[in-house]
């Protein structure tokens, strides 16, 4: 596996001078890691299975969780409409989308950042009790709606979003190094991040629910259990059993892929330009026409599920293959361009799959 790893993710470690990079992967119920250069320059800290990297819009899939674990539990209604828990939004086009509509995308025109005039949650409802769908019918790529997804989960729980993710779902999970904010104890494991313009060591900046949509820091080991739990190779309470399945049904349709919550699915084997097509700026920057699937698809075998996140200093990959019973996560401390990973993972996953035939 170590090899494996390391003809694949050779060429863009070294065309985008990645300080470091960990891969984890489950197959068949067994895990292994490939760590390679450093999590800071500064000390000369090597990267290992248990380095923290920041997820960026990977944590979405934690939001997602969170929810259908509300769900399953009887404490919220994904059907039900946001104006229910936002009732300053009563009557207004984003109090009519449903939860579903925001861990879907399914917004019609927000726009991917919450606007630099908003300075707090309560602003942000305020700007979206004016808004109104510049192209309704569309999935629109937003920190905006997966965001406020998270904020009404933690208020119907009760909490503020880090301590209900920390203290509730990741305990849950059984992660030992996944945070929103990283305690002391672990701030030494905590990586630098490298920007890809100026090479200056980063970590992510705070901003309007930024906890929501890119804020977690977890570890490939981390990154593995998770991926274990949706295989089946790890031991999770029924509820949560039942709310990692929701978030992997289908509920809607893109000219590239059918989207579940956050999840991405295309059929399996999928070409690699597929999946760079679906991972493209034009389907994170501009909306996309959809269409609704009604009832949703169940859980998919011959499929992989994917996802990209990046803050900017770190660049995460996500990949599911329920049907090889194969997950892999990769993690760097620089914003490499989505092409790139997702080029070196697929090729990754062929190698894999055609050593343990």
């Amino acid at each position: 596996m170590q090899e494996l790893a390391e003809n694949s993710f050779a060429s863009v470690i070294e065309e985008y001078n990645v300080p470091g990079l960990v891969v984890g992967v489950s197959h068949r119920g067994q895990s292994y890691y490939y760590a390679t250069g450093l999590a800071s320059r500064a000390g000369n800290i090597p990267a290992s299975a248990d380095t923290l990297f920041e997820l960026g819009s990977v944590s979405k899939l934690f939001n997602v969780s969170l929810a259908a674990l509300a769900e399953a539990r009887g404490d919220m209604d994904l059907n039900e409409q946001v104006s229910e828990r936002l009732p300053d939004l009563e009557g207004t086009a984003f109090g009519h989308l449903s939860l579903m509509d925001l861990a879907t995308h399914n917004s019609g025109g927000l726009p991917l950042q919450v606007p630099e005039t908003v300075a707090s949650t309560e602003g942000l409802v305020e700007w979206l009790a004016d808004w109104k769908p510049s192209e309704a019918g569309t999935r629109s790529y937003s920190n905006i709606s997966i965001g406020l997804l998270g904020h009404i989960t933690s208020n119907v729980l009760c909490m503020g979003y880090a301590d209900t993710v920390e203290q509730d779902l990741f305990h849950e999970m059984g992660l030992q190094s996944t945070w929103v904010n990283v305690p002391e104890e672990a701030m030494a494991r905590y990586a630098y991040g490298y920007d890809r313009k100026t090479d200056l060591p980063i970590r992510v900046n705070p901003g309007v629910l930024d906890d929501e949509a890119y804020g977690v820091k977890s570890s490939a080991r981390d990154m593995v259990r998770f991926l274990e739990l949706h295989l089946g190779h790890a031991d999770a309470p029924k509820d949560l059993s039942i709310a990692l399945e929701r978030t992997r049904q289908g509920l809607a349709r893109t000219d590239a892929y059918v989207q579940n919550m956050i999840w991405e699915q295309y059929s399996w084997p999928a070409s690699v330009e597929q999946m760079i097509k679906g991972n493209s700026y034009a389907y994170i920057l501009k909306p996309q026409p959809v269409e609704e699937i009604d009832p949703p698809l169940p859980p998919q075998e011959d499929v992989i599920l994917n996802k990209t996140g990046s803050t900017n200093g770190f660049g995460t990959y996500v990949a599911l293959l329920p049907g090889e019973d194969l997950g892999v996560a990769v993690l760097a401390n620089r914003n490499i361009p989505n092409e790139a990973r997702i080029r070196a993972t697929h090729a990754f996953i062929q190698r894999v799959l055609a050593d343990r035939q």
